[in-house]
Parts: structure tokens; C-alpha cells; sequence
């Protein structure tokens, strides 16, 4: 099955610029119509799959570049070391993200129920910074 830059685009969410780009600096494969226009097959999907799953954990465009590099290479031992480092890396990058990603969900859920307790009068409205005082300024933990 082959799929147009728009489909591409589209099952990923990411923009067709994005994509073109991907194919300019050689990471992500695809073959031309015969009206010259980009065409990709199930190949192609597997590499963006790889592409936006690198470029998800923080890996800059050099990183992703390295990883196709050495998966384009003949198999090897140091090679699959080479690559298994990189994942490695990208893997402690995806756990720090989530960590992030935790502690925004944690604050938002404070922030919610704050809000919640103004809206039912239990408490005072503190949101608005500009009108904060040395009394009424929120604590450190959220609020």
C-alpha cells in the first residue's frame, strides 16, 4: 500500500513540511509517482513510527540521524551496542519527561480543586496575582 505526504501526515500529526523535511535529510525513506510527488509504503511508515518515537523522548534531529545511520548498517555487535545506547539514553529522557509530566498533572489537580472550593464559597478567591497581598498570597504548594 502506498500512502500521499497528506496521509502520512495525517496518520501521524505532524505536518507535511515535517515530513519533507524527514525525506530531504535522508531519515525517512520514500519513493516518487510519476508525477515526481513523494509517495511512501509501509517502510516509510515503520521509519516515521521510529522517527516520532525518538523525537517524542527529546532526541534532536543529530540523535535520530545516528540511530538511522547505524540501522541502515550492516547488523553487528558493536553496532546493536551503538544503537542500544542510544535507546538507552532516550529511555531516561522519557522517564524524565514523565516525571514532568506527573508533577504538572499533580499541580493542575490542585489548581482544580482550589478553584472548586472558590466556586462553592468554601474558600477565598486568591487567584488573581494582582491582587495579592502579604496576607492572601498563595503558599508554595499550588494553591
Amino acid at each position: 500500500m502506498y500512502y500521499t505526504i497528506r496521509q502520512l501526515a495525517d496518520m501521524f500529526n505532524i505536518t507535511e513540511h515535517t515530513i519533507r523535511y524527514y525525506t530531504d535529510i535522508g531519515l525517512l525513506p520514500c519513493q516518487r509517482d510519476g508525477g515526481n510527488r513523494r509517495v511512501f509504503d509501509d517502510e516509510s511508515v515503520n521509519w516515521l513510527q521510529g522517527i516520532t518515537c525518538l523525537k517524542g523522548c527529546g532526541a534532536s534531529i543529530e540523535d535520530i540521524k545516528k540511530y538511522c545511520e547505524l540501522c541502515r548498517q550492516p547488523e553487528s555487535r558493536q553496532n546493536m551496542e551503538a544503537r542500544y545506547q542510544i535507546i538507552l539514553n532516550q529511555q531516561k529522557e522519557a522517564y524524565k519527561r514523565l516525571e514532568e509530566a506527573k508533577a504538572t498533572v499533580d499541580y493542575m489537580d490542585k489548581k482544580v480543586e482550589h478553584y472548586q472550593a472558590i466556586l462553592k464559597g468554601i474558600e477565598p478567591d486568591d487567584t488573581n496575582p494582582g491582587n495579592w497581598t502579604d496576607e492572601n498570597r498563595p503558599d508554595k504548594h499550588g494553591r
